[in-house]
């Protein structure tokens, strides 16, 4: 403990060298934030160690999930990394690139991938955890393909996101890749996503390639409809559809199609909320969204596509066979989506965004309730089989 005292104390001094014992302009930010001590001309803030303290940890890149002073066994501190913060660190020509994928926001892969982990939930033995090995390709290939799709989307947007406050600042908008180069970047995130394709049986390679029709033509859905949500939900969850056939060998269309309507349906939710945060600059540059179509009617649209959402996931739980925990979580899921919608602020760009990243919670939570349901198979048999035997006796 002796040299992180030491340390802190030697920053602590620096820091106070920088302005004879006053706050440095360093801190002027901060200043309305915490509470100031007069010094002895009744003028000048002195700025005390915790002051400092939270004033640099908020300034890192990599921050310790413990507060400054509780740190474990020898100084040691648990740190997070952001996926932000990995993109940042990375050498600079090498970022642009990072950010074309959208690497350091990692939310669309999620959710390009939470479907593929349904599917191959689903497609699980009685009693078995998922094919761990199949959820890892899966992974692998929803982070490229989503890179992809982010590319694909940036090159026919070039145009409309110099005009978007939110998207302005985007590698190709801004310059710093040109369209040249982003194809040839395209080029390499689709050489390595068929890779991951060819590693499944051809049923799923036919059905895998047959997606890319869709990933090629939705960005310029929204030139043309005020429902380019819908054709982002077919595209964002074929995964339901691939992920049972790469473990089974074929799609049983009577779990797979509900399982895919309901992620349909599950994307307009999140992506009409997500593009409320943009609808007055849509509404400058001429582009269409859910968000323009429903206006103030949205919270009814989206509560329908809910119910939707719902009625197409019991349905697919009937018919995998699913058991109790399946729907216990399923009702857990539907709180999630109620509130959701009952408490979203439409005219809060901040809140739209929160209740979009919510959406990787409720996915995961189906994911759980999926799993647990599956393993619980085993144990109904077992109890069945139990009985059998006590009539026969």
């Amino acid at each position: 403990m002796l040299p992180v005292k030491l340390t802190s104390q030697f920053t602590l001094n620096t820091l106070r060298r920088f302005h004879h014992g006053t706050c440095h302009s360093y801190l002027s930010s901060f200043s309305n934030s915490f509470p100031h001590k007069e010094g002895r001309t009744g003028k000048s803030p002195r700025c005390d160690s915790s002051v400092l303290r939270r004033v640099l940890y908020s300034h890192s890149a990599i921050r310790p999930s413990v507060r400054p002073g509780q740190a474990g066994l020898h100084g040691r501190r648990a740190i997070s990394i952001s996926a932000a913060a990995v993109v940042n660190s990375a050498p600079a020509p090498v970022q642009p690139y990072l950010r074309l994928m959208r690497l350091d926001k990692p939310i669309g892969t999620w959710l390009l991938y939470l479907p593929c982990t349904w599917s191959i939930g689903l497609a699980g033995d009685p009693g078995c955890l998922p094919d761990l090995g199949m959820l890892t390709l899966f992974g692998v290939g929803a982070l490229l393909m989503r890179g992809a799709g982010c590319t694909i989307n940036d090159m026919w947007d070039k145009d409309f996101d110099k005009k978007v406050s939110r998207t302005a600042s985007r590698p190709i908008a801004t310059g710093e890749i040109s369209q040249i180069q982003a194809l040839v970047f395209l080029g390499g995130q689709l050489s390595l996503a068929l890779g991951v394709l060819l590693c499944l049986n051809y049923y799923s390679i036919a059905l895998g390639a047959a997606s890319l029709s869709l990933v090629v033509t939705y960005p310029l859905m929204k030139r043309i409809t005020y429902w380019p949500q819908l054709v982002l939900g077919l595209t964002f969850n074929w995964g339901a559809l691939l992920g049972w056939s790469a473990v089974m060998g074929s799609c049983d269309w009577s779990v797979c199609l509900p399982l895919y309507f309901s992620g349909v349906m599950w994307t307009l939710i999140y992506d009409t909320i997500y593009a409320h945060q943009d609808k007055e600059d849509d509404m400058k540059v001429g582009v269409k969204s859910t968000a323009l179509r429903f206006q103030e009617q949205t919270k009814p649209w989206l509560s329908g596509f809910a119910v939707a959402m719902m009625s197409g996931l019991v349905t697919t739980g009937i018919n995998a066979e699913q058991t109790l925990p399946y729907y216990v979580v399923l009702s857990a899921v539907a709180v999630h989506l109620a509130r959701q919608i009952y408490t979203l602020d439409m005219n809060n760009q901040e809140d739209c965004w929160k209740k979009f990243v919510s959406n990787k919670n409720l996915g995961l939570l189906l994911f759980l309730g999926i799993v647990t349901g599956n393993l619980w198979k085993k144990r109904r048999e077992t109890l069945l089989q139990n009985e059998e035997l006590q009539d026969i006796r």
